[in-house]
């Protein structure tokens, strides 16, 4: 049956036809019951509902015999339990549950940037109400109130919803009805200012604030909050309401260009590949991230950095949150880069293509072709040349914005500096600007120079060199002929000293600290210079780093060149990120981890770039980096993305390890294994890596190439009697020694011995302070209280690794361990709340660009679904779980357990044959101990009799080390065997099958 009870009670039979529960008295009595679906509602709190403070004597009599009435009239399972009663339903049958459900997916997909799932999920939330909520229940327990604010809070979330997608007109209405209702709601306060902004409605919106400010006076003596005052504070301004974009932020106001965005919105609403082209400091990309802000999901890729155009795609993975994390590579990473994008609508916004261009314009076709949700804006100095691509040229800036662009720039280092009202300074800026045609860039520069120049000085040296200039070869890019003159100008204002720093300060490729800058330039106490450069807008300054425009960039880089300083510089560059990377690394398992990988991750482009120096100027050096990198890659970066520089590094050393870098080699080659069979020389390389680890003599100064060799190399490789003495007495090397034990316990089916193992790890990891190592050993340890039915314990382990994860950002760990917590709530019978961790971990999973983890939800959702009696709901699930099973050893056991959930599905359908088929399929592939047990149990079900059941049980209990308690699905095979049996003969058939071995097992089970 469905219930309603958000309006008056709704019983609908599954066909749809309405059923009358009786008078008032059965009806309230069915609405306390379905508030708590599914759980026990106590005897007090069903009489304090029905009859309030003072109930008539009797009352428990009385409610005993209307839960008679209610069983015998709608034939519902209401069961007597311990506190009370329970009403046997699905809260997902009920409409309050599922609006509650809906309501929360909702929220958190507001949270996490998609307004347009919010509006559906909160839409389809809200559309559960026909009117005022329990309507047949007397408020005895304050239930109204409670419901309304769950009510309104859904309502204010998807006007959120909306106002992210730009419905600002069409709310207004609805809002000031709303805060008629409500008016101290500050938030309605704030999305009415919003929704009447957005709509042109400015001055509505600052009188909105003024009526609000009003209200909270008269009502509470109170002033609006910080909140609300800084959104009345951006209205008066004249700025956008912040929201959280997908594009950086920007630090100075954008001025003029209003035209453009206009035309670049309309161009982006019937066009999907939209390219800004021009010249450099045209502006390109400062349009581009205005014309992204007014769309709700956007992903911004920076290419300028990238120096080859294989990292276009790993671009594009990293800026969508997409990494490898414990794993091994993740295979082709162009599929993986499709289905993080599949499904989606997002902007892609690809800056600064033109050096890539080529692959810039292939990964943009493929996406376009393959993602239909997806639009691309591009900014490059030529067009990607791509069927169905419209062009937009950025034209100049014209006179007026110009001069607003000028005297704003000139105000932010001259804040003293009046703007020029009479006609010779109108005339000069006027002048300035049109020497340097109308170049946002180039007139940014110019303004900047009036921190130590008149305007008058400024514009007679700007005049003197342009007409130089303007009498140079006129088939040069307009870049070369203009702002190339235009730094070339600010360059020659510099000091000598200001001059070497800025041109040594081009071998950094992702900016500096002052730390690296004084030892790889070798200037002491850079902190003056490096200030100096910032204040002449030669260097942008964020959180202690000094970098440079790419456009300044380049013409710095060509000084160091002719200098003569270039290959000391890169050189001196290499030795200082070498070593952070060394210093870095024994640090990335300890107590330091977060600072540590926080101070790498800020250094990857340099890092990247030391490391191809090396492996072109210093093959042994190049190794050392790599090696001391490899972990910091596993923890945060693109994996796959190295692969081609380690296979280059390879070729450079040669084929035998360098005298002392035998570790160091071993790694390299694991760099080079990205795992997707595209490589036939990768078995050979492993073969090599292979003979070359077990020749090393412990222990290991870099013991996580045990981690490493074993992901690379699966199971076969992971664990053997040399490690122990490889990895040495270290409590890091110990710890990681018991972790890999662990495992080799679990898949053996010793579950004791296997948690003992994970113990042991998880106290050497601790003392250590490696969250990494923790998070790996709470995962299994949580499923071990899980399985014993210690379901608090599970949980607590679960929240604990989930923090570790959390700190370490990684989005594809936080998947493993929300599937696993769901499985605890699924044996726990909350069926409800293992959706939801099964759904989130599916959305973790693929953003991560992961899909065997979205199949391993998937296959929990279909676990719950038909658990839950929704067979067609668990039947889609299995399937496409199925279907998105990758086909590497790490998907092989989900899916043995997917194939099983389908013969389940099918038993619960009453279709043996079919079932027999799953699981005959399931049987076939299962290759571990656990697989096995699952196949076991499931045959249990459909045993010829008893002692088969019973037989099969203990098979599955051999196999595992154990049943699992509470499991939903071998419980009730085990009651049945136990009640057709007596406890002798069922105990002989069980230890029976709990002693044989695991080929003998798998000839049983065949034979079912």
């Amino acid at each position: 049956m469905r219930f309603g009870i958000l309006g008056p009670l709704d019983i609908r039979s599954r066909d749809g036809l309405p059923v009358d529960p009786g008078g008032p008295r059965p009806r309230a009595l069915l609405t306390l019951l379905l508030l708590d679906a599914g759980r026990a509602v106590s005897r007090e709190r069903l009489i304090h509902g029905l009859y309030g403070d003072e109930p008539p004597t009797g009352a428990s009599n009385a409610l005993q015999s209307q839960i008679s009435r209610l069983r015998r009239r709608l034939g519902l399972e209401i069961e007597a339990v311990p506190p009370g009663y329970r009403l046997a339903v699905s809260p997902e049958d009920v409409d309050l549950h599922r609006f509650e459900r809906l309501s929360r997916e909702g929220r958190r997909a507001l949270g996490s940037g998609d307004p347009r799932g919010a509006a559906a999920l909160l839409g389809e939330a809200l559309g559960l109400w026909r009117g005022p909520a329990v309507a047949d229940l007397p408020d005895a327990l304050g239930l109204v109130a409670r419901l309304d604010e769950l009510r309104l809070a859904a309502v204010q979330d998807r006007v959120e919803a909306d106002l992210a997608l730009g419905g600002g007109h069409g709310l207004v209405p609805e809002l000031r009805e709303l805060i008629a209702g409500h008016p101290l709601s500050e938030r309605l306060h704030a999305q009415l200012m919003r929704a009447l902004h957005a709509s042109g409605r400015t001055a509505e919106a600052l009188t909105a604030y003024e009526d609000a400010r009003r209200v909270l006076a008269d009502e509470l003596g109170a002033d609006p909050s910080a909140e609300l005052s800084a959104l009345h504070l951006e209205l008066l301004q004249g700025q956008e309401p912040a929201r959280q974009r997908g594009v950086p932020a920007q630090l100075t106001r954008f001025i003029g260009r209003a035209d453009e965005l206009t035309r670049i919105g309309a161009l982006l609403t019937g066009a999907r590949l939209v390219t800004l082209t021009g010249p450099g400091g045209a502006g390109k990309t400062r349009l581009a991230i205005e014309a992204a802000r007014a769309l709700p999901d956007v992903c911004y890729v920076e290419l300028a950095p990238l120096a080859d155009g294989a990292q276009v795609t790993y671009a594009i993975l990293s800026a969508l949150g997409v990494r490898d994390g414990f794993r091994a590579a993740g295979g082709d990473t162009t599929e993986r880069l499709l289905s993080a994008l599949h499904g989606r609508e997002l902007l892609l916004v690809l800056d600064n293509c033109e050096h890539l261009i080529d692959e810039a314009a292939r990964v943009a076709a493929l996406l376009l072709g393959a993602c239909p949700g997806v639009r691309v804006l591009a900014t490059s100095r030529e067009g990607l040349g791509i069927t169905g691509e419209v062009l937009w040229a950025v034209p100049p800036l014209a006179a007026e914005p110009a001069a607003r662009l000028f005297a704003d720039r000139a105000a932010a280092v001259r804040p003293d500096l009046e703007s020029p009202a009479d006609g010779d300074g109108v005339r000069l800026v006027g002048e300035i600007c049109a020497a340097l045609d109308g170049l946002p860039l180039a007139i940014e520069l110019a303004a900047a120079r009036l921190r130590t120049l008149t305007l008058d000085e400024l514009a007679a040296r700007l005049g003197d060199r342009f007409r130089l200039l303007s009498r140079g070869d006129r088939t040069k890019a307009p870049r070369h002929r203009t702002l190339h003159a235009v730094v070339e100008w600010s360059w020659e204002l510099l000091d000598d000293e200001e001059r070497e720093l800025a041109r040594r300060l081009t071998v950094f490729s992702q900016g500096a600290t002052p730390e690296a800058v004084q030892a790889v330039c070798g200037v002491p106490y850079p902190e003056d210079l490096l200030a100096s450069l910032a204040e002449k807008s030669f260097l942008d300054v964020a959180d202690g780093r000094y970098g440079m425009l790419r456009t300044i960039h380049a013409f710095c880089a060509r000084q160091l060149s002719d200098a003569g300083e270039e290959d000391r510089l890169r050189d001196a560059h290499a030795r200082y990120f070498l070593d952070l990377a060394e210093r870095a690394e024994p640090r990335l398992r300890g107590r330091e981890q977060l600072p540590w990988l926080a101070r790498l991750a800020a250094e990857r482009g340099n890092l990247d770039a030391a490391l191809r120096h090396l492996t072109r100027a210093d093959p042994r050096g190049g190794l050392r980096m790599m090696a001391a990198l490899s972990w910091f890659w596993r923890l945060r970066g693109l994996y796959g993305e190295r692969t081609v520089l380690a296979r280059d590094l390879l070729d450079a050393v040669g084929s035998e390890p360098p005298e002392g870098l035998g570790e160091e080699y071993v790694l390299c080659v694991i760099n080079t294994i990205a795992g997707d069979g595209a490589d036939p020389a990768e078995p050979d390389r492993l073969a090599r890596a292979d003979g070359l680890l077990a020749a090393l003599a412990g222990p290991l100064r870099l013991p996580y190439l045990v981690v490493l060799w074993s992901v690379a190399g699966g199971p076969a490789r992971a664990m053997e009697d040399r490690v122990r003495s490889q990895v040495g007495d270290h409590p890091w090397g110990v710890a990681l020694l018991d972790l890999g034990q662990g495992f080799q316990e679990l898949f053996a089916g010793r579950a004791d011995a296997s948690e003992a193992a994970f113990t042991r790890a998880l106290a050497g990891f601790r003392t250590t302070g490696d969250r990494w190592g923790m998070a790996n050993c709470l995962d299994p340890l949580g499923m071990f209280a899980d399985w014993r039915g210690e379901r608090d314990l599970a949980l607590r382990r679960l929240d604990e690794g989930l923090t570790h994860v959390g700190e370490l950002a990684a989005p594809e760990e936080t998947a493993d361990l929300l599937h696993q917590r769901g499985t605890v709530l699924l044996h726990a019978g909350d069926f409800e709340a293992a959706a939801a961790h099964y759904t989130r971990s599916a959305a973790l999973a693929r953003a991560t660009g992961v899909p065997d983890k979205v199949a391993t939800a998937r296959r929990g959702l279909g676990d719950v679904a038909r658990l839950s009696g929704d067979t067609a709901r668990a039947r889609e699930h299995y399937e496409a779980a199925l279907e998105a099973c990758a086909a590497n050893w790490f998907s092989l056991g989900q899916s043995v357990r997917i194939l099983v959930g389908l013969g389940r599905t099918a038993l619960a359908e009453s279709r043996p044959e079919e079932a027999a088929d799953w699981l005959g399929q399931a049987r076939g592939l299962a290759s571990g101990t656990g697989e096995l047990a699952e196949v076991a149990e499931a045959l249990a079900a459909v045993a010829a009799g008893p002692e088969d059941a019973a037989r099969l049980l203990g098979a599955a209990h051999g196999l595992r080390g154990t049943l699992i308690a509470g499991d939903p699905d071998v419980v009730p095979v085990e009651r049945s065997a136990r009640e057709r049996l007596s406890p002798e003969a069922y105990d002989k058939a069980f230890g029976q099958g709990r002693e044989l071995r695991s080929a003998a097992v798998r000839e049983a089970v065949s034979e079912r």
